[in-house]
Protein backbone atom coordinates (compact mmCIF):
# COMPACT_ATOMS: atom_id res chain seq x y z
CA UNK A 1 0.00 0.00 0.00
CA UNK A 2 2.84 2.34 0.89
CA UNK A 3 4.51 1.61 -2.48
CA UNK A 4 1.28 2.43 -4.35
CA UNK A 5 0.97 5.73 -2.50
CA UNK A 6 4.54 6.68 -3.35
CA UNK A 7 4.00 5.71 -6.99
CA UNK A 8 0.81 7.80 -7.14
CA UNK A 9 2.60 10.76 -5.58
CA UNK A 10 5.44 10.44 -8.11
CA UNK A 11 2.94 10.25 -10.98
CA UNK A 12 1.15 13.39 -9.75
CA UNK A 13 4.40 15.33 -9.43
CA UNK A 14 5.49 14.35 -12.93
CA UNK A 15 2.07 15.13 -14.40
CA UNK A 16 1.79 18.59 -12.87
CA UNK A 17 5.42 19.35 -13.72
CA UNK A 18 4.67 18.58 -17.36
CA UNK A 19 1.44 20.66 -17.27
CA UNK A 20 3.35 23.53 -15.68
CA UNK A 21 6.04 23.35 -18.39
CA UNK A 22 3.43 23.36 -21.14
CA UNK A 23 1.64 26.31 -19.57
CA UNK A 24 4.90 28.23 -19.54
CA UNK A 25 5.25 27.87 -23.32
CA UNK A 26 1.83 29.00 -24.44
CA UNK A 27 2.47 29.90 -28.04
CA UNK A 28 2.37 33.44 -29.36
CA UNK A 29 -0.28 33.46 -32.10
CA UNK A 30 0.07 37.13 -33.00
CA UNK A 31 1.58 36.26 -36.38
CA UNK A 32 -0.93 34.51 -38.60
CA UNK A 33 -1.95 34.60 -42.24
CA UNK A 34 -5.14 36.44 -41.31
CA UNK A 35 -3.41 39.08 -39.17
CA UNK A 36 -0.80 39.60 -41.87
CA UNK A 37 -3.49 40.00 -44.51
CA UNK A 38 -5.26 42.64 -42.41
CA UNK A 39 -1.97 44.45 -41.96
CA UNK A 40 -1.04 44.58 -45.63
CA UNK A 41 -4.37 44.84 -47.45
CA UNK A 42 -4.58 48.53 -46.60
CA UNK A 43 -1.39 49.18 -48.57
CA UNK A 44 -1.79 46.40 -51.16
CA UNK A 45 -5.57 46.27 -51.77
CA UNK A 46 -5.32 43.64 -54.51
CA UNK A 47 -3.75 40.93 -52.36
CA UNK A 48 -5.64 37.69 -51.74
CA UNK A 49 -4.90 34.78 -49.46
CA UNK A 50 -3.71 31.77 -51.46
CA UNK A 51 -6.51 29.22 -51.88
CA UNK A 52 -5.85 25.76 -50.51
CA UNK A 53 -5.87 23.05 -53.16
CA UNK A 54 -5.78 19.28 -53.09
CA UNK A 55 -3.50 17.49 -55.52
CA UNK A 56 -4.14 13.89 -56.53
CA UNK A 57 -0.42 13.11 -56.80
CA UNK A 58 0.40 14.39 -53.30
CA UNK A 59 -0.33 12.66 -49.99
CA UNK A 60 -0.57 14.70 -46.80
CA UNK A 61 0.25 13.48 -43.28
CA UNK A 62 0.30 15.92 -40.39
CA UNK A 63 1.93 15.91 -36.96
CA UNK A 64 4.56 13.25 -37.47
CA UNK A 65 6.75 13.35 -34.38
CA UNK A 66 10.39 13.87 -35.32
CA UNK A 67 11.85 14.79 -31.94
CA UNK A 68 10.90 13.94 -28.36
CA UNK A 69 11.74 16.46 -25.68
CA UNK A 70 11.43 15.65 -22.00
CA UNK A 71 8.21 17.68 -21.73
CA UNK A 72 6.68 17.57 -25.24
CA UNK A 73 7.18 16.43 -28.82
CA UNK A 74 8.07 18.33 -31.98
CA UNK A 75 6.27 17.42 -35.20
CA UNK A 76 6.34 17.94 -38.94
CA UNK A 77 3.76 17.81 -41.70
CA UNK A 78 4.68 15.79 -44.78
CA UNK A 79 3.49 16.42 -48.34
CA UNK A 80 4.76 13.57 -50.46
CA UNK A 81 4.65 13.24 -54.22
CA UNK A 82 3.56 9.71 -55.03
CA UNK A 83 6.61 9.17 -57.23
CA UNK A 84 9.59 7.43 -55.64
CA UNK A 85 12.99 8.82 -54.71
CA UNK A 86 12.02 12.48 -54.72
CA UNK A 87 14.34 15.32 -53.71
CA UNK A 88 13.29 16.66 -50.30
CA UNK A 89 12.43 20.24 -49.33
CA UNK A 90 12.26 21.28 -45.67
CA UNK A 91 10.17 24.43 -45.07
CA UNK A 92 10.61 26.74 -42.05
CA UNK A 93 7.89 29.25 -41.24
CA UNK A 94 8.46 32.85 -40.20
CA UNK A 95 7.11 34.95 -37.36
CA UNK A 96 10.03 36.88 -35.92
CA UNK A 97 11.47 33.80 -34.16
CA UNK A 98 8.61 34.23 -31.65
CA UNK A 99 5.36 33.38 -33.41
CA UNK A 100 4.08 31.55 -36.48
CA UNK A 101 3.03 28.02 -37.28
CA UNK A 102 4.12 25.24 -39.63
CA UNK A 103 0.69 25.36 -41.26
CA UNK A 104 1.68 28.71 -42.80
CA UNK A 105 3.92 26.75 -45.20
CA UNK A 106 1.30 24.21 -46.27
CA UNK A 107 0.23 25.82 -49.52
CA UNK A 108 3.81 26.29 -50.65
CA UNK A 109 4.73 22.75 -49.59
CA UNK A 110 1.81 21.18 -51.44
CA UNK A 111 2.44 23.11 -54.62
CA UNK A 112 6.15 22.25 -54.63
CA UNK A 113 5.38 18.61 -53.88
CA UNK A 114 3.10 18.29 -56.89
CA UNK A 115 6.11 19.13 -59.08
CA UNK A 116 7.93 15.97 -57.96
CA UNK A 117 9.23 16.64 -54.44
CA UNK A 118 8.74 15.44 -50.88
CA UNK A 119 8.08 18.51 -48.73
CA UNK A 120 8.11 18.92 -44.96
CA UNK A 121 6.72 21.86 -42.99
CA UNK A 122 8.35 21.64 -39.58
CA UNK A 123 7.64 22.82 -36.07
CA UNK A 124 10.51 24.20 -34.01
CA UNK A 125 10.93 25.82 -30.62
CA UNK A 126 10.21 29.55 -30.68
CA UNK A 127 11.82 32.28 -28.57
CA UNK A 128 9.34 32.15 -25.68
CA UNK A 129 10.09 28.46 -25.24
CA UNK A 130 13.78 28.26 -26.04
CA UNK A 131 16.44 30.73 -27.07
CA UNK A 132 18.94 30.43 -29.91
CA UNK A 133 20.39 27.97 -30.90
CA UNK A 134 17.68 25.50 -29.82
CA UNK A 135 15.50 26.22 -32.88
CA UNK A 136 18.49 25.54 -35.13
CA UNK A 137 19.07 22.26 -33.31
CA UNK A 138 15.45 21.34 -34.01
CA UNK A 139 15.71 22.02 -37.75
CA UNK A 140 18.85 19.89 -38.02
CA UNK A 141 17.15 17.11 -36.05
CA UNK A 142 14.24 17.22 -38.51
CA UNK A 143 16.62 16.91 -41.46
CA UNK A 144 18.23 13.85 -39.90
CA UNK A 145 14.84 12.30 -39.15
CA UNK A 146 13.72 12.78 -42.75
CA UNK A 147 16.93 11.25 -44.09
CA UNK A 148 16.67 8.29 -41.72
CA UNK A 149 13.11 7.72 -42.96
CA UNK A 150 13.87 8.37 -46.61
CA UNK A 151 12.11 5.23 -47.85
CA UNK A 152 8.95 6.05 -45.92
CA UNK A 153 8.89 9.56 -47.36
CA UNK A 154 9.83 8.57 -50.96
CA UNK A 155 12.91 10.73 -50.52
CA UNK A 156 16.42 10.71 -51.96
CA UNK A 157 18.47 11.56 -48.86
CA UNK A 158 21.32 12.87 -51.03
CA UNK A 159 19.07 15.59 -52.47
CA UNK A 160 17.80 17.83 -49.67
CA UNK A 161 17.01 21.54 -49.88
CA UNK A 162 16.03 23.88 -47.09
CA UNK A 163 13.60 26.74 -47.56
CA UNK A 164 12.70 29.44 -45.07
CA UNK A 165 10.47 32.50 -44.95
CA UNK A 166 11.44 35.73 -43.15
CA UNK A 167 12.93 34.72 -39.76
CA UNK A 168 12.63 31.15 -41.01
CA UNK A 169 14.80 32.16 -43.99
CA UNK A 170 17.50 33.42 -41.63
CA UNK A 171 17.32 30.05 -39.87
CA UNK A 172 17.32 28.06 -43.12
CA UNK A 173 20.36 29.91 -44.40
CA UNK A 174 22.20 29.45 -41.11
CA UNK A 175 21.41 25.73 -41.21
CA UNK A 176 22.74 25.50 -44.78
CA UNK A 177 25.88 27.55 -44.15
CA UNK A 178 26.76 25.40 -41.11
CA UNK A 179 26.66 22.06 -42.92
CA UNK A 180 28.56 19.43 -40.91
CA UNK A 181 29.35 21.91 -38.12
CA UNK A 182 28.53 19.88 -35.01
CA UNK A 183 28.44 23.02 -32.87
CA UNK A 184 25.02 23.66 -34.38
CA UNK A 185 23.70 20.19 -33.61
CA UNK A 186 22.20 19.11 -30.29
CA UNK A 187 23.22 15.49 -30.61
CA UNK A 188 26.27 13.94 -32.21
CA UNK A 189 24.95 11.46 -34.76
CA UNK A 190 27.34 9.94 -37.24
CA UNK A 191 24.67 7.71 -38.77
CA UNK A 192 23.32 10.48 -40.98
CA UNK A 193 24.29 14.07 -41.76
CA UNK A 194 22.08 17.16 -41.32
CA UNK A 195 23.69 18.76 -44.37
CA UNK A 196 21.65 20.19 -47.24
CA UNK A 197 22.48 20.69 -50.92
CA UNK A 198 20.53 23.89 -51.64
CA UNK A 199 19.12 26.90 -49.76
CA UNK A 200 16.06 29.00 -50.59
CA UNK A 201 15.78 32.27 -48.71
CA UNK A 202 12.46 34.16 -48.83
CA UNK A 203 13.20 37.67 -47.54
CA UNK A 204 15.35 36.65 -44.60
CA UNK A 205 18.29 38.57 -43.16
CA UNK A 206 21.85 37.28 -43.50
CA UNK A 207 23.39 39.44 -40.76
CA UNK A 208 21.78 40.68 -37.56
CA UNK A 209 24.15 43.61 -37.12
CA UNK A 210 24.50 45.28 -40.51
CA UNK A 211 24.00 48.76 -42.04
CA UNK A 212 20.84 47.52 -43.78
CA UNK A 213 19.44 45.62 -40.79
CA UNK A 214 16.85 47.03 -38.41
CA UNK A 215 16.65 44.03 -36.11
CA UNK A 216 16.06 44.88 -32.47
CA UNK A 217 13.51 43.62 -29.96
CA UNK A 218 12.57 40.37 -31.73
CA UNK A 219 16.17 39.44 -32.44
CA UNK A 220 17.16 40.30 -28.87
CA UNK A 221 14.45 38.04 -27.50
CA UNK A 222 15.55 35.06 -29.60
CA UNK A 223 19.28 35.66 -29.18
CA UNK A 224 19.05 36.15 -25.43
CA UNK A 225 20.04 39.82 -25.32
CA UNK A 226 20.79 42.92 -27.33
CA UNK A 227 23.82 43.31 -29.60
CA UNK A 228 25.47 45.33 -26.85
CA UNK A 229 24.94 42.46 -24.40
CA UNK A 230 25.57 39.53 -26.78
CA UNK A 231 27.78 40.67 -29.71
CA UNK A 232 29.34 37.21 -30.16
CA UNK A 233 25.94 35.51 -30.36
CA UNK A 234 24.58 38.09 -32.83
CA UNK A 235 27.54 37.38 -35.09
CA UNK A 236 27.41 33.61 -34.61
CA UNK A 237 23.73 33.51 -35.56
CA UNK A 238 24.34 35.46 -38.79
CA UNK A 239 24.70 33.24 -41.90
CA UNK A 240 27.03 35.81 -43.48
CA UNK A 241 29.82 34.84 -41.11
CA UNK A 242 29.55 31.13 -41.94
CA UNK A 243 29.41 31.46 -45.72
CA UNK A 244 32.45 29.77 -47.26
CA UNK A 245 33.61 27.37 -49.96
CA UNK A 246 31.33 24.65 -48.57
CA UNK A 247 28.12 26.68 -48.77
CA UNK A 248 25.46 25.21 -51.07
CA UNK A 249 23.84 27.18 -53.93
CA UNK A 250 21.34 29.79 -52.73
CA UNK A 251 18.19 31.25 -54.24
CA UNK A 252 17.15 34.60 -52.76
CA UNK A 253 13.58 35.76 -53.38
CA UNK A 254 13.05 39.23 -51.97
CA UNK A 255 10.51 41.98 -51.53
CA UNK A 256 11.56 45.55 -52.19
CA UNK A 257 12.23 46.13 -48.48
CA UNK A 258 15.99 46.36 -48.08
CA UNK A 259 16.04 45.58 -44.36
CA UNK A 260 14.87 42.00 -45.03
CA UNK A 261 17.92 41.10 -47.09
CA UNK A 262 20.60 42.69 -44.93
CA UNK A 263 23.90 40.99 -45.70
CA UNK A 264 22.67 39.32 -48.88
CA UNK A 265 25.05 41.10 -51.23
CA UNK A 266 27.98 40.37 -48.90
CA UNK A 267 27.08 36.68 -48.97
CA UNK A 268 26.87 36.73 -52.77
CA UNK A 269 30.37 38.23 -53.01
CA UNK A 270 31.75 35.34 -50.97
CA UNK A 271 29.86 32.79 -53.07
CA UNK A 272 31.16 34.42 -56.26
CA UNK A 273 34.73 34.09 -54.97
CA UNK A 274 34.23 30.33 -54.78
CA UNK A 275 32.18 30.09 -57.99
CA UNK A 276 29.13 28.92 -56.04
CA UNK A 277 25.81 29.54 -57.75
CA UNK A 278 23.46 32.18 -56.37
CA UNK A 279 20.33 33.73 -57.80
CA UNK A 280 18.32 36.80 -56.79
CA UNK A 281 14.68 37.32 -57.72
CA UNK A 282 12.77 40.37 -56.56
CA UNK A 283 8.98 40.45 -56.25
CA UNK A 284 8.20 44.10 -57.10
CA UNK A 285 5.60 46.17 -55.27
CA UNK A 286 4.88 43.41 -52.78
CA UNK A 287 4.46 43.08 -49.01
CA UNK A 288 7.23 41.44 -47.02
CA UNK A 289 5.25 38.20 -46.70
CA UNK A 290 4.63 37.89 -50.44
CA UNK A 291 4.74 34.06 -50.36
CA UNK A 292 1.43 33.98 -48.46
CA UNK A 293 -0.59 35.94 -50.99
CA UNK A 294 -1.64 36.25 -54.58
CA UNK A 295 -0.72 37.73 -57.02
CA UNK A 296 2.83 37.01 -55.77
CA UNK A 297 2.51 33.33 -54.87
CA UNK A 298 2.62 31.99 -58.43
CA UNK A 299 5.86 33.79 -59.30
CA UNK A 300 7.39 32.68 -55.98
CA UNK A 301 6.48 29.07 -56.73
CA UNK A 302 7.87 29.36 -60.27
CA UNK A 303 11.23 30.70 -59.08
CA UNK A 304 11.48 27.98 -56.41
CA UNK A 305 10.64 25.05 -58.65
CA UNK A 306 12.90 26.26 -61.47
CA UNK A 307 15.79 26.54 -59.02
CA UNK A 308 15.10 23.12 -57.49
CA UNK A 309 14.76 21.48 -60.88
CA UNK A 310 18.04 23.02 -61.98
CA UNK A 311 19.86 21.75 -58.89
CA UNK A 312 18.27 18.33 -58.53
CA UNK A 313 16.69 17.28 -61.84
CA UNK A 314 18.76 18.81 -64.63
CA UNK A 315 20.54 16.28 -66.81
Amino acid sequence: MKFKSLFFLFFCVMYFTKVSALQNILKDTSYSINSTFKKYVKVFPKIKVVKTKKFNNVSQTENIVYKKLNYRNLALDAFINKDKNNPAVILIHGGGWKSGNKSHMHNLAKNIATKGYSCFAIEYRLADEAKYPKGIYDVKSAIKFIKLNAKRFHTDSSKVAILGASSGAQMATLVGTTNNNIKFEEEANNVVSASVKAIINLDGILAFKHPDSKEGKMASLWLGGSFRDKPRIWKEASPLFHTNKNTPPILFINSQFKRFHAGRDDVIKILDNYAIYSQVETIPNSPHTFWLFQPYFNDTLKFITQFLNQKFKAN
